[in-house]
């Protein structure tokens, strides 16, 4: 990678993000496709997050990435936002478009595109369980909807955010009750970890976001943790004959969404995991 006085500079912003992968997986991209662009990581606190988009604006960084805190609160202090976006109140990926900043949300679609690549699955009409109503199960669930999702349920701890995430999907959303879980559970298409238990350095006392012996051969399950690889669910769904994927693909895939936004080109996918990889394992 060669810096010159020409280089385009991008980045994420969030706190923290010294974690992120993201700076790798991009500057990947950029480097397999012979763009001239460098992607860095912004540390953001919350109360510095204005000025930071006046930065932005001021030193006409040309696109950005958004993670937590910040993907509902950006909102407000860009010019314009994406329609999945003002459904959501979330954005992940912004453009500076001759100095209008314009807001997208790729989590949902990223997703659909992982699985896709993943095991092949259309989602339409079929039976899909989401565990967690965070802000990547609720870009998940809205995009199961609008791809046809025979029926999305979502069980969460805290049932007012489940009800809530659940009617993204549309009318065939529906928050399920604990006990209603296990039975749904052994009858879907596909089921979906989007909370933090299993990943790595957390303190989670439960082994497992839903029990493995709910789940069968026949059934997909995706976790949204990219790390470790696979968690502890997975390794135990696949000893069961379980399809299982974890969550690499789709942080690829939100990525490869962000950079076709930003310079209209396809995304060198092979190039982003095989550096993704590299950094994790």
């Amino acid at each position: 990678m060669k810096i010159s006085g020409s280089t385009n500079l991008v980045g994420v912003i969030g706190d923290p993000v010294k974690h992120s992968l993201s700076p790798v997986i991009l500057n990947a991209a950029f480097n397999k496709a012979k763009i001239d662009w460098v992607y860095a990581a912004f540390e953001t606190p919350e109360d510095k997050l204005a000025d930071a988009i006046k930065g932005i604006r001021a030193l006409r960084i040309s696109c950005l990435s958004v993670t937590m805190p910040h993907k509902s609160n950006i909102c407000t202090l860009l010019d314009e936002v994406s329609e999945s976006s003002k459904i959501l109140e979330a954005v992940n990926c912004v453009v500076n478009d001759e100095g209008k900043l314009k807001g997208y949300n790729t989590d949902g679609d990223g997703f659909l595109d992982a699985l896709s690549h993943d095991s092949g699955m259309d989602v339409a009409d079929k039976k899909v369980l989401v565990v967690g109503a965070g802000g990547s199960a609720r870009s998940i669930i809205y995009s199961l909807g609008k791809a046809g999702a025979g029926d999305v349920a979502v069980i969460n701890r805290t049932k007012e955010k489940g009800f809530d995430a659940a009617k993204l999907a549309g009318p065939t959303g529906r928050h399920l009750e604990e006990s209603e879980m296990p039975a749904f559970a052994a009858e879907a298409d596909l089921v979906i970890n989007a909370t933090p238990i299993g990943m790595s350095h957390t303190e989670e006392k439960q082994k497992f976001p839903i029990e493995p012996n709910l789940l069968s051969k026949g059934q997909l399950a995706v976790d949204l943790i990219y790390h470790p690889i696979s968690t502890p669910w997975l390794e135990e769904l696949k000893k069961r004959g379980v399809e299982a994927h974890g969550g690499l693909s789709m942080l690829i895939f939100q990525a490869a969404r962000a950079f076709k936004l930003w310079t209209g080109q396809q995304a060198p996918l092979v190039a982003m995991r095989k550096a993704a990889l590299k950094k994790i394992q």
